[in-house]
């Protein structure tokens, strides 16, 4: 007998990285997958249906969730995935660039979920995925403003989870670390940059993206997200990767000044 399928998926930022990944392995695994990116995007040969979404913009948040509702009649997973990163020093951003940063990874996240959850509600079921990463649990130097946006968002989906769990639905968040992806090639620069962050701005640049090239395929985090998407009783967290988990134990167990001095060495800053 075939299996039933685990339902309906709706996947943020799904056109490339993280989020390409994650449609395509929930779609190996049964689900019935919507993608979306900022732009249409061609058909792809996976079976992810591909459909175009600006999550800054609440009418195209809510046109798409109304175009997924009327094709299926449901939606069990959403999971957020879109984003953007800021690298440079928090005071070379203005205010405006910060609230930029802020509409798409915080206020991205809420519009989409608000949409989905009366949906949810109605059928006393669903999953929410927010991927975080290892900087809302870690500082990290010269990304102070994308932090603070996971930072939020962890606190946003603890607190929401336990506000969802009476109507059936539960929030849970995805941790990774460095990964694999052209992140680093789509990173928004500072709008107001100054000469005293240059030098270290830019051994930071050097720092990411020799990270990232020795990071985690994104399939590692796309697994992780099954894992929480589909967990009976998920935990409120998955560390996604080794080196994820690695920094998790860490800030949980090493004392606050051996952390700190660790970070600030591995950063090349001085200790």
């Amino acid at each position: 007998m075939d299996k039933p399928s685990p339902g309906v998926a709706l996947v943020t930022g799904a056109s490339s990285g993280i989020g390409h990944a994650t449609a395509n392995t929930l779609q190996n695994a049964g689900f019935r997958v919507f993608g979306t990116s900022r732009r249409a995007v061609v058909g792809r040969s996976d079976g992810v249906t591909m459909l175009s979404c600006n999550v800054t913009d609440d009418a195209s948040v809510s046109n798409l969730v109304e175009e997924v509702l009327t094709e299926t009649g449901r939606i069990d997973l959403l999971v957020n995935n879109a984003g953007i990163g800021l690298l440079g020093g928090a005071e070379e951003s203005s205010t405006a660039q910060a609230q930029a940063l802020f509409d798409v990874n915080v206020f991205g996240v809420i519009r989409m979920t608000n949409a989905v959850l009366p949906a949810m509600r109605r059928q006393r079921n669903g999953r929410i995925v927010n991927l975080s990463s290892v900087l809302g649990l870690i500082p990290a130097p010269y990304s102070a403003l994308y932090s603070s946006t996971k930072h939020a968002i962890e606190g946003y989906s603890e607190s929401l989870d336990h506000e969802l769990r009476s109507f059936g639905i539960r929030v849970v968040l995805v941790e990774p670390a460095y990964t694999r992806t052209s992140f680093e090639e789509n990173l928004a620069r500072p709008d107001q940059l100054l000469d005293i962050y240059g030098t270290a701005r830019a051994d930071m640049d050097v720092i990411l993206r020799k990270a990232i090239e020795t990071g985690d395929a994104p399939e590692v985090v796309a697994k992780t997200v099954l894992q929480a998407a589909t967990a009976p009783d998920p935990r409120r967290r998955y560390a996604a990767g080794k080196m994820a988990r690695q920094i998790s134990l860490l800030r949980r167990f090493v004392p606050e000044s051996a952390f700190d001095k660790s970070l600030r060495k591995q950063n090349g800053l001085p200790v």
